[in-house]
This record gives structure tokens, C-alpha cells and sequence, in this order.
């Protein structure tokens, strides 16, 4: 379960840092790399879209990872904003119709 702390990086941040620039490659040689659009990858690394499943499969070839690391980045980032912006989204309880409420 995520702590309520610091938000976890997004996939795209960790991307950048712990692969790109260490090994000192470039957005537009990385998106050659794995056949996308430079605007896709730059998208990604300023976090401004998601990782779907077929990027985690690219990222994972391209870097020697697997596609469940960079999908659960995705999901733990997700999951992390929706937590802490609940209090803006209401929700009414389902229930059959005539059911009542047991408190």
C-alpha cells in the first residue's frame, strides 16, 4: 500500500535518470531506439502522459527490464494522485434497490 507521503516518481522521471542520462542518450536517440515519435518519449519523460502496456514492452527489450516494472511505476503514480485528490470526487454507495443501509 502507498504511504501518503512524497509522491512516487512517474515512470517517465525515472526513465530519464536512472537510464537516459547515465547512459548518455538522448530523447530524440532513445525514441529512435524504441520506434516512436520524439513527442511520444518527451511526453513520457516530463510526465505529461502515461505508460501503456505496449511502451512497458519497448522499455523492457530496449533496457533489459521487464514491462510489469515500468506498469506498476505507472499504476503506484496513478494510484497516488487518485488517493490524494479523492476528497474531489463523489461517490454515491450501489446497492439494490429498497436496500437499506445496516450501520
Amino acid at each position: 500500500m502507498l504511504k501518503q507521503g512524497m509522491p512516487p516518481a512517474h515512470p517517465g522521471e525515472v526513465l530519464k535518470g536512472l537510464y537516459l542520462d547515465p547512459l548518455e542518450i538522448s530523447i530524440t536517440q532513445a525514441a529512435a531506439n524504441l520506434c516512436v515519435s520524439r513527442n511520444t518519449l518527451s511526453l513520457i519523460i516530463n510526465a505529461k502522459t502515461s505508460i501503456h502496456a505496449e511502451m512497458a514492452l519497448r522499455l523492457a527489450e530496449a533496457l533489459n527490464t521487464t514491462p510489469e516494472l515500468w506498469l506498476d511505476m505507472q499504476q503506484n503514480y496513478n494510484l497516488w494522485h487518485a488517493k490524494n485528490n479523492r476528497a474531489k470526487v463523489q461517490v454515491k454507495l450501489m446497492r439494490k434497490k429498497g436496500q437499506e443501509i445496516n450501520a
